[in-house]
């Protein structure tokens, strides 16, 4: 009909979804309403999915602040290492942190690689250090003098005995560091359990779904390049994690005390000085402008007086002289609440707030 409004875009996709949906009988919804009612199978529905608690994971919301800083701290650590093993500079950076499931971890592991599990003590469980084939070729190539021109395709074999004793080294290298880069954190006591070369034998977690912590490393010598991994289940550290999401964390109270003991040298190496005011003589202007040769003064000296130092009274004192020179007895150390208390150490080379009742025992 020429005078009826054409079809738009949107009528047009509604009739074809209409008629690629047909619609369901009316006996078939009364068949399996009957089925729902008196306890029949109900029809499953596609954008259903079935609820397994064995595959569900937990989510790790906060971020590990401090574990990048160990992670860094081990980097710069393992290259030295590693300088002193090779005799070359090797590059190591931090690539990247990733909480995952363990399946999810060593399924993208390829086959045969170096799996070498460590116990990190006083915490619980076991950890990963894990070396690729190509990087275990790397570090054989350069420590025997090659640069890599000649370097043979990694192939699917087990390790020689060479590969594995300079795995070992090189794993030795790595544990030390990782230990020194956790010292300021926490102290750690890193060692070797066993290695293996399938993922299957080296199950750290007690769920394939458990959470680890996977930090990879991207590790350059010369032309070659290799990544490495360290992982370790995230309920091995949970026990830090105030420690390890709070920056502040890194300042340890070691560092704090070795801190204060540096400071504390500084101050009593320093040199400040003691004076001493014996007595006020109350007089005007005219009347010293008016005073001769000869005139005579009358004062009468106390029999303590206060020693002060930048102005600040510390010590009260009774005065005479000692070996023909002036000297001052110190019978009172003067207490101010602007300067904190020494320690019983301290009081002996430290002019500072103290009491008489601190020295009655000596």
């Amino acid at each position: 009909m020429a005078g009826d409004k054409p079809l738009s875009q949107h009528d047009i996709d509604e009739l074809l979804g209409s008629v690629s949906k047909p619609s369901k009988p009316a006996d078939d919804v009364k068949t399996s309403s009957r089925q729902e009612r008196f306890g029949g199978v109900k029809e499953p529905n596609p954008s259903e999915r079935p609820f397994d608690p064995g595959t569900q994971h937990r989510v790790v919301r906060e971020r590990l602040h401090t574990l990048e800083i160990i992670n860094e701290r081990f980097a710069r650590q393992f290259r030295m290492n590693l300088f002193n093993l090779l005799r070359r500079n090797a590059d190591i950076s931090v690539e990247s942190v990733r909480y995952q499931r363990f399946q999810d971890f060593s399924d993208k592991l390829p086959t045969p690689i170096n799996l070498n599990i460590i116990a990190m003590k006083p915490l619980r469980g076991t950890a990963l250090v894990v070396f690729p084939q190509n990087m275990v070729s790397m570090i054989v190539e350069n420590l025997f003098g090659g640069d890599g021109r000649f370097i043979t395709k990694n192939e699917a074999r087990e390790f020689t005995g060479t590969e594995q004793r300079i795995i070992n080294r090189v794993l030795n290298l790595a544990m030390d560091a990782y230990q020194e880069a956790w010292r300021a954190v926490f102290q750690l006591r890193i060692s070797y359990i066993r290695s293996e070369m399938q993922p299957k034998f080296a199950s750290i977690t007690s769920s394939p779904s458990e959470i680890v912590v996977t930090t990879t490393f991207h590790l350059e010598v010369g032309n070659l390049d290799s990544s490495f991994q360290i992982c370790m289940p995230y309920s091995m550290i949970e026990p830090l994690r105030d420690r390890l999401t709070n920056l502040r964390a890194d300042a340890s109270s070691a560092t704090d005390k070795a801190w204060r003991e540096r400071i504390k040298q500084e101050l009593q190496s320093s040199d400040v000085e003691l004076t001493t005011n014996f007595l006020d003589i109350p007089v005007r202007l005219p009347q010293v402008m008016a005073l001769k040769v000869g005139d005579v003064l009358p004062v009468t000296l106390p029999k303590t007086v206060t020693a002060t130092v930048s102005g600040l009274p510390v010590l009260e004192c009774e005065y005479g002289s000692l070996n023909k020179h002036r000297a001052l007895r110190v019978t009172k150390i003067l207490e101010n609440h602007a300067v904190a208390n020494p320690t019983r150490t301290e009081k002996a080379s430290v002019y500072g707030p103290a009491t008489s009742e601190d020295y009655n025992d000596d």
